[in-house]
């Protein structure tokens, strides 16, 4: 009953017009900034971490732009309910797609990787209409079985896959041979459980995934970061594909998990206040 009234709520603020719910985002800001200040503790510590050569001033413009695109990206990705397929084609540019293309040519599977930057939920849309190959999407399940599965409806109304983490070997086995391509979200905090491996990321000891990398080399597909930016004109982006591997083989242990973290890292330098800076992304500390 609850998921079936989330969805409902949903479904009836997608409905609304781009205009308006940008009218509500600009009141969102509002809310989140000046008045709730949601987890502007956590997003200042985050920076003040991130960027130690900035001044005090310089980090909290970059918040408030944060701040003031974050509630752009809860309304764009409500509207994913409704959206048509045209308007995502229309509102997010794939720059160069043949970079995916030349190796479903050569009959390959791709693993793509991308961030919490941008709007990677709008991603997985455009993702989804820009090959009939499998479209796998590779997440974290969330606590609440109800917005899970009302998320993952929306996510894949386009024909993507929502792949849950400990069922991705499964699927890769079942396409092995077969174009298609895999997209992981690989900046998220692995639990223990997940990973033992830490490095350096935004200046900071940063336990990361190395999943996106055991995939890779198991399976011998080409890694392919995708990198969603924003545009000048608001709710528009951009998607630039960059082949970041060709052969998983060829590199040591940890030497992709590294490669595709610092690529992440070079993209949020370049416009940090489109990363999702609200996050704990750093709770995890090494063991002694």
């Amino acid at each position: 009953m609850r998921q079936k009234l989330i969805a409902t709520l949903l479904h009836i603020i997608s409905l609304l017009p781009f205009w308006i719910l940008y009218g509500i985002s600009d009141l969102l800001f509002v809310l989140l900034f000046y008045v709730i200040k949601y987890r502007k503790g956590v997003v200042m510590e985050n920076l003040r971490k991130a960027f130690p050569e900035k001044t005090e001033v310089e980090r909290r413009q970059i918040a408030k732009r944060f701040y003031r695109f974050f509630p752009d990206l809860i309304v764009e990705s409500i509207k994913m309910k409704s959206i048509k397929a045209s308007t995502v084609i229309k509102r997010i540019e794939l720059l160069n797609p043949e970079e995916v293309y030349k190796h479903f040519k050569k009959g390959k599977g791709v693993i793509g990787v991308t961030a919490h930057y941008g709007n990677w939920e709008l991603g997985i849309h455009r993702l989804s209409l820009m090959t009939d190959y499998p479209r796998l999407v590779i997440y974290k399940p969330l606590n609440d079985k109800n917005f899970n599965e009302v998320y993952n409806a929306l996510r894949s109304r386009f024909g993507a896959t929502m792949v849950p983490m400990k069922q991705i070997l499964r699927h890769m086995i079942r396409l092995k041979g077969t174009p298609h391509i895999s997209m992981f979200v690989a900046d998220q905090t692995p639990t223990y459980q997940d990973s033992d491996y830490f490095m350096e990321f935004l200046n900071q000891d940063t336990l990361v995934y190395t999943g996106t990398e055991r995939i890779a080399r198991l399976t011998k597909n080409p890694i392919v970061y995708c990198h969603i930016g924003r545009k000048a004109k608001r709710g528009y982006y951009y998607c630039k594909f960059t082949t970041l591997v060709e052969d998983p083989t060829e590199y040591e242990e940890h030497e992709i998990t590294a490669l595709h973290n610092r690529f992440t890292e070079q993209r949020i330098r370049e416009q940090p206040e489109y990363w999702l800076w609200s996050h704990r992304r750093w709770k995890r500390k090494r063991r002694k």
